[in-house]
């Protein structure tokens, strides 16, 4: 064995001791267990009609963009897509990218440099931590959802320019970040605030239009809106929603757009067709909200904010095992262990799906209340 195999066998086996060694699991494309691991909340990406756009797309396109956005690779689809995504948010203008992950990297570092100062809370997603840092900005980290940390690191910028990181649902906690208050503080020191509304496009507000439009802050100057096309609507790929000034910058500076190739044409056309029937079906929301409460109240663990309800476990091996026992009673949930945990503390990850059926839902609201007890007091 090389160096670098012996590297490789310790790096597993530190994993394998620490309960955070992870594998990938192919699944079938149709399988009888109750998927609330994923992410596709509303059920839009398994509806027909949005199974329909997206192979009529790839048909009628290709399989691929082609080239970067800034080529040939954007298509009437796409400059349809940022039209409805924009209008439905309330904001002036949007930009597709293949990813959220690219719609982060790409908003962070076309925003900042080494002469600006970043504001991130200590619960920002893996895309935003990964942003700051290849910003080269100064990078200050405060306490979750605490404004007066915020405003006390924004006071002590200097002439920096500045920008602060939240999510409005946060990934983990499944709470919700104080945006008022955050743009607010933005607004008295004139920096910018990104809200990450990857959980809450399609989940939060009027018709799922997200926290910033609940707020009453769509048409804030200084409020940036990143999302992603892969969770509420049931596709894949990321956006960046915001003024058309902002959008012409990041065409032209964000490097992870100009050197990426753009959306395939068949996520693109799905996420549209998902985000239409979001409009004709404005309760699908509710139904979210509804289940989550439920489930929440059954688990014993608080409300989320959002779709996604964590239950904490003692142990990154409890939660494995956890995981492992609702899936053996037919019921997919995700886990999460360090390092994808901010606090550290191991949990189960549940989506409060509205595609599932009554009847499936009620079977596994039932089959996570037993293993969640079970598992809770084990050590």
């Amino acid at each position: 064995m090389s160096g670098w195999d012996d590297w490789f066998a310790a790096q597993r086996s530190a994993r394998e001791h620490a309960g955070v060694q992870r594998a990938l699991r192919p699944r079938p494309a149709t399988e009888a267990v109750i998927d609330l691991a994923g992410n596709d909340y509303l059920g839009l990406g398994a509806h027909p009609g949005v199974r329909r756009a997206a192979a009529d797309a790839a048909l009628l396109w290709g399989a691929g963009a082609g080239a970067s956005r800034l080529v040939t690779g954007t298509t009437e689809l796409h400059a349809e897509l940022e039209r409805e995504l924009a209008e439905f948010t309330g904001r002036e203008a949007a930009l597709v990218f293949s990813t959220g992950y690219h719609a982060n990297l790409s908003a962070v570092t076309a925003l900042a440099d080494k002469r600006s100062l970043v504001v991130s809370d200590a619960h920002a997603h893996a895309s935003l931590i990964d942003a700051a840092r290849l910003s080269r900005a100064a990078i200050e980290v405060v306490p979750h959802n605490d404004v007066s940390a915020v405003r006390a690191a924004l006071a002590a910028a200097g002439d920096r320019r500045a920008i602060v990181l939240t999510e409005s649902i946060f990934s983990v906690l499944g709470d919700a970040a104080p945006l008022p208050e955050l743009a607010a503080a933005c607004a008295e020191h004139d920096a910018l605030l990104l809200v990450d509304e990857a959980h809450g496009i399609g989940v939060v507000g009027d018709c799922g239009r997200g926290s910033v439009h609940a707020h009453g802050l769509a048409r804030h100057p200084q409020v940036v809106v990143t999302a992603t096309l892969s969770k509420s609507l049931g596709a894949m790929g990321g956006a960046v929603l915001g003024s058309a000034a902002l959008i012409d910058h990041l065409t032209n500076r964000a490097r992870p757009f100009i050197f990426d190739t753009g959306l395939a044409p068949a996520p693109t056309a799905g996420a549209l067709d998902a985000l239409r029937r979001l409009r004709w079906r404005p309760e699908l929301p509710s139904v979210i909200h509804r289940r989550g409460g439920e489930l929440a109240e059954r688990l014993g663990v608080p409300r989320s904010a959002g779709a996604v309800l964590s239950a904490p476990m003692p142990s990154p091996q409890v939660a494995v095992a956890a995981q492992a026992a609702a899936l053996a009673a037919g019921v997919r949930v995700g886990c999460f262990r360090p390092p994808s945990v901010p606090d550290g503390i191991s949990r189960l990850r549940i989506t409060a799906r509205a595609g599932v059926g009554e009847d499936r839902w009620a079977v596994a609201v039932d089959v996570l209340s037993h293993v969640v007890d079970d598992h809770r007091e084990r050590s």
